[in-house]
């Protein structure tokens, strides 16, 4: 085997296939990268090469063998970004409103990923491959905020196991429509693909995983609520189901609020929705390190504006 390929490992916590555990406790691992892990060989279970419909029991320990990255096939692109903290391991971004995070069709250029090429060229993790080279998590496209981004496959590895064990610290801002009558609260609903739009995510028991939100109330505006939301899960538009599952989408939503008339009135281009604050442990030093942004321009204004409605 190579030797510049690197080794770690992981102790199964619960039964079930191979390449099925693999892409459901890695999040932001594509089926395809894991399944082309385990074609090659570069996935272990117990130091045996094993089929991607293997059975893992608890307590099996898998191995997964990363090759080093390879040269990008992303166009770099001289886009500015808001760099908040850089160093050997990691880049840490505020991402503007309207940027998709990573290449996919009908999105080939003016990513994130094109400009995080262009600044950083082959120092950046390639785990996920090289259409989202460094991505360890994502943001939407209209969801402004704080990503992580990893230079190295070893910081790539330690901060996904943070994402798998819910140990980030993950909080958003929003604005939802209509008046919570809670103060605080907890939402521990399954999230999963919904069977009729498979561009949705809905709350369901079919083919679903565990997902956590914990909301708490900010201020209370004239038909409309300030909150701030804390992921213990990171489900595909968590936050945004979740709220709307439980009456209070968020303003400017374009897929999961119903009213769309609110979005025309008030001129939005996406869902008032923000990536506040991000911490975890640094992959190296192992210390807890935290990033906070203030609220762009446009989340500020609209909140003035509904405020001069009381």
């Amino acid at each position: 085997m190579d030797e510049k390929i690197e080794a770690f490992s992981y102790v199964v916590e619960e039964a079930g296939r191979l390449d099925l555990y693999l892409t459901s406790s890695f999040d932001d691992y594509s089926r395809t990268y894991i399944q082309k892990l385990i074609k090659e060989d570069h996935v272990l279970v117990n130091g045996v090469s094993r089929r991607a419909s293997y059975i893992l029991k608890k307590d099996d320990v898998v191995t997964l063998q990363v090759k080093p990255p390879q040269e990008t096939a992303v166009l770099p692109e001289d886009i500015q970004l808001d760099i908040l903290y850089d160093d050997d391991d990691i880049v840490i971004v505020n991402k503007k409103q309207g940027m998709v995070v990573h290449p996919a069709p009908g999105n080939n250029s003016g990513t994130l990923v094109n400009a995080l090429v262009y600044h950083y060229k082959d120092k950046l993790s390639e785990v996920n491959g090289v259409l989202r080279p460094g991505i360890v998590h994502r943001i939407d496209k209209d969801t402004a905020g704080i990503l992580v981004v990893a230079k190295n496959t070893k910081a790539h590895i330690d901060l996904s196991e943070q994402f798998k064990v819910h140990s980030i610290t993950r909080v958003y801002h929003a604005i939802v429509v209509g008046n919570m009558k809670e103060d605080k609260g907890t939402i521990d609903k399954p999230i999963g693909r919904s069977e009729k739009d498979r561009k949705k995510m809905e709350v369901t028991t079919k083919n679903s995983r565990r997902a956590v939100t914990n909301f708490r109330v900010l201020e209370q505006l004239d038909g409309f609520t300030h909150v701030a939301c804390r992921l213990e899960t990171g489900r595909t538009h968590q936050i945004r189901v979740h709220l709307s599952y439980i009456g209070y989408p968020i303003l400017g939503d374009q897929t999961y609020q119903r009213n769309q008339s609110l979005n025309e009135k008030y001129s939005l281009e996406g869902q008032l929705l923000f990536a506040k604050k991000l911490g975890f442990i640094h992959p190296t030093t192992r210390e807890y390190i935290e990033f906070e942004v203030e609220l762009p321009d446009y989340f500020k204004e609209m909140l003035e504006r509904l405020k001069a409605r009381n």
